[in-house]
């Protein structure tokens, strides 16, 4: 077989990392994330769960990082160079300079052409240099906020040497300084060598900059990478190019164009590569199931670098000569100073160096790959091989440019030969590339002592728990991950549609403060009332309907505190699988229990406790753009929702152990110090719709449908929490507040329409007629209905909501209701 050794060029993936994106592309449709349709909808919020998923695995969030993608890590710093706000040479104040480390890829390097057009000095920095550049500016100069740019690998590509990542805050707060020039430094991490096979903690470690690209840690999808922007850093970017996707409005005819306020949309030009964005999720699914994650990767490539510069640094021949000469700026005896790759030549008896080229081809004759030349690191390569500028020139007029096979000038190298480990490789791999050296360069007389030491080695340097690491590395096509044991939960309970209080005291205190609340009322004395009353426990599934209940600082107690995601994480409503609706969720406050049943399966029930706090791994989500923090409800759920809905989903809870997530619309009226959240709603805590309006709709739908509509079965379909009965329709749409009981509401825009009102909630079959009739019935508008905030009272008691409560509205001053500012996607759920 094959024995690749060339992992810090690209990993190479398993087949169970195919089988997982290919199997999610039969079983979804991803459209364009810029349209708005059902499919292209599912694609953005797709993306936007990956976005949270890399942060996660650098252990930051989305409020100190943005994720712009790119098409792979060189892009990525390109992007950095044309944006950052450069200072030019000439101008009043003083300029800027871009400093980078000289090992350093020429991808960076590339970044002084940019400056260079720009009038901005660069200055390449050796590495014993900055070492000794622990002088701080005086006090006078240190205010001066012209930008630098400074930047340096995490890891060195060329020889695995691990810079401290203490530089960055050195740098940052002048302790550490790349040159003395007055001015703000800001720092860019190259950490696309260094997070193939170590963990990064950006929390930690705040650099500015951090430009990566994915082949290098899962080997696919390729061509596709990302620029992750520190926020404090990212309201200072340039940007002159527009292209599609990036501008809020912009003219064709005159010079006007205002970007969209998002860094990532703003800097994502065109559309994104975003089928290869959905295979990240299943790189790192496969990453983890496979490793246990980067920490374990880490100790295992390392375990193996040692064992290999080890045996491969004591070789030598009869004579006593060294079979190889390692370029390394370390001894291999630390993880975190040292990377899993060793750069080398092989010498002959004599210290002579023999030619990359030849070693490359004795290697593939042996079937092992290897990487030979100068791995696009100028710097580290004339530092380590001794070569100086002045040699560069003169190869390059002898006909040797980067990347050729030309391996020695004048008997002196060119290059060198590197091998590097990834969380595939296996001892063998590093036994195979040893007895190749051993058998290719050593008679067998000479080869008996070091092979003795290597038999030595294999116990000493590599403990077990790396040993069945590899093994675990052969990689089978499907790997059996056993299951989270979770807490078993009954799956027989009694249903109960009403709240009863736990206590008198709080009824007689609710009705005391009823009778102290007395809103202004509207024109007329019609009394309106509450009707019905709904709450919808897992977002987008049935309603469960019942008499009074009580209220949260969120809405309905448990109302939209669940959702059904599928296997990316991404939140499923009805418009992607119309079945949700028939999974019949229903609370039962004393067995502190969620029942949930549906046709032709067994009842099952979940835990009202939040289980936040036990074994629950709290994770970011998306519902409609803004992002909630939720935990993973358990594999037996999670089987019993695949096998109803005959696709891999799970359910998900939100966690109330973290902060609330902010109401984002206008709320006019409302205290600024009020604890506003939401569930896992789209829009507002609460939707309130009208029997009269309904009504007045049925008579216009039923004129063109065949079969008439019955009224409950319309009011199912919109999926609101409050329905009221008030003598005229539509008169909802002048209220500017309302008062139920002792609850008081502020009205925050009408509800405006999508599709998942053409599907029946009792049967799961849609008729597109209802969302034609409704735009028909109201002028072309979509809107039923009104969104409502809670403001609760100070109060140690829940407060209740009851049927038969009356309604005691406050009219508008205008009474035109501007619908939601947002633009993305309606109620839902």
């Amino acid at each position: 077989g094959i024995t690749y050794l060339d992992h810090a060029g690209s990993a190479l993936f398993p087949e169970s990392l195919l089988k997982a994106f290919t199997d999610d592309l039969r079983n979804n449709v991803y459209g364009n994330p810029h349209s708005q349709n059902i499919s292209s909808k599912l694609t953005y919020d797709t993306i936007e769960h990956v976005r949270y998923r890399i942060l996660q695995h650098f252990h930051t969030t989305a409020e100190d990082y943005t994720i712009i993608f790119t098409s792979g890590c060189t892009a990525a710093l390109k992007l950095i160079a044309e944006s950052f706000p450069w200072i030019p040479e000439g101008t009043k104040q003083p300029s800027s300079r871009f400093c980078y480390l000289t090992d350093s890829h020429t991808s960076v390097v590339g970044i002084r052409g940019i400056t260079a057009s720009m009038n901005v000095l660069s200055v390449p920095i050796k590495p014993k240099e900055i070492l000794l550049a622990k002088s701080r500016l005086p006090t006078e100069e240190q205010n001066c906020t012209t930008p630098h740019l400074f930047s340096y690998p995490a890891q060195s590509n060329f020889s695995g040497t691990k810079y401290p990542l203490s530089w960055i805050q050195d740098i940052k707060s002048g302790k550490l300084c790349p040159i003395k020039i007055p001015g703000k430094w800001f720092v860019l991490l190259d950490a696309a060598s260094y997070v193939s096979s170590s963990p990064l903690d950006l929390g930690v470690h705040q650099a500015d900059f951090i430009p990566i690209s994915f082949y290098k840690i899962f080997g696919f999808p390729t061509g596709l990478g990302a620029l992750l922007v520190n926020n404090r850093i990212a309201p200072l970017l340039r940007k002159t190019y527009f292209g599609g996707g990036t501008a809020a409005a912009y003219l064709a005819g005159e010079d006007f164009c205002i970007p969209r306020r998002s860094i990532a949309e703003r800097f994502e030009d065109g559309t994104v590569s975003f089928l290869d964005i959905i295979a990240l999720k299943h790189g790192f699914d496969v990453l983890e199931k496979l490793t246990g994650g980067m920490e374990k990767i880490k100790q295992h490539t390392f375990a193996l670098v040692h064992y290999t510069y080890t045996v491969l640094s004591n070789l030598k021949y009869a004579n006593g000569a060294p079979v190889v000469r390692i370029y390394s700026d370390t001894d291999f005896s630390n993880p975190d100073v040292q990377g899993p790759i060793i750069n080398f030549n092989v010498l002959d008896e004599n210290g002579e160096v023999l030619g990359f080229s030849q070693v490359d081809s004795m290697a593939s004759l042996h079937n092992i790959h290897v990487r030979t030349g100068c791995f696009c690191n100028m710097g580290a390569c004339q530092m380590h091989l001794n070569i100086s500028n002045e040699d560069i020139q003169r190869n390059l007029q002898a006909g040797h440019v980067c990347g050729d096979n030309i391996d020695l000038i004048d008997g002196r190298p060119t290059g060198s030969v590197r091998i590097s480990f990834g969380y595939m490789s296996s001892f063998e791999d590093a036994q195979t590339f040893l007895n190749f050296i051993i058998a290719t360069r050593l008679s067998k007389s000479d080869a008996e002592i070091p092979f003795q030491s290597a038999t030595k080695l294999t116990a000493e340097s590599v403990p077990d728990d790396h040993l069945s690491f590899n093994n675990a590395d052969k990689l089978s096509p499907v790997l059996q991950i056993s299951d989270r044991e979770l807490r078993n939960v009954p799956s027989e309970a009694e249903t109960t549609g009403s709240w009863q209080p736990l206590e008198p005291e709080a009824e007689s205190i609710r009705a005391a403060v009823s009778e102290t609340a007395v809103p202004t009322c509207r024109k007329g004395g019609k009394p309106i009332t509450v009707a019905k009353i709904y709450l919808y426990p897992i977002k987008s599934c049935s309603a469960f309907e019942v008499t009074e209940w009580p209220v949260g600082n969120q809405g309905l107690l448990y109302d939209r505190n669940w959702m059904v995601v599928n296997q990316n994480g991404v939140c499923m409503t009805q418009k992607q699988e119309p079945r949700l609706c028939l999974v019949n969720p229903s609370i039962d406050l004393k067995q502190k229990i969620m029942v949930i049943q549906a046709e032709g399966m067994d009842p099952i029930s979940v835990p009202l406790e939040d289980n936040t706090g036990k074994e629950a791994v709290i994770c970011d989500s998306k519902v409609c753009s803004h992002r909630v923090k939720t935990y993973d409800c358990g594999e037996r759920i999670a089987d019993w929702l695949s096998t109803f809905l005959g696709r891999p989903c799970r359910l998900i809870r939100q966690s109330s152990d973290v902060k609330s997530r902010p109401h984002q619309k206008n709320t006019k009226g409302l205290s600024s110090a009020t604890n506003l959240s939401l569930s896992l709603v789209n829009e507002a805590q609460y939707l309130l719709i009208n029997v009269a309006s309904i009504l007045q709709l049925k008579e216009h739908i039923s004129a063109r449908l065949k079969e008439p509509l019955e009224t409950e079965e319309l009011i199912r379909r919109f999926r609101a929490n409050i329905v009221i009965s008030a003598p005229e329709s539509f008169e909802e749409e002048e209220w500017a507040e309302i008062s139920i009981g002792a609850l008081q509401f502020q009205v925050v825009g009408p509800c405006s329409r999508c599709q998942i009102i053409c599907i029946d909630q009792q049967s799961g079959e849609r008729n597109k007629e209802i969302l034609q009739s409704l735009s028909a019935a109201r002028g072309r508008k979509t809107n039923f209905g009104i969104y409502l905030m809670n403001q609760p009272l100070l109060s140690s008691f829940s407060d209740i909501l009851s049927v038969g409560s009356q309604v005691l509205p406050v009219l508008k001053e205008n009474t035109e209701i501007q619908p939601p500012t947002s633009s993305e996607e309606k109620r839902s759920g």
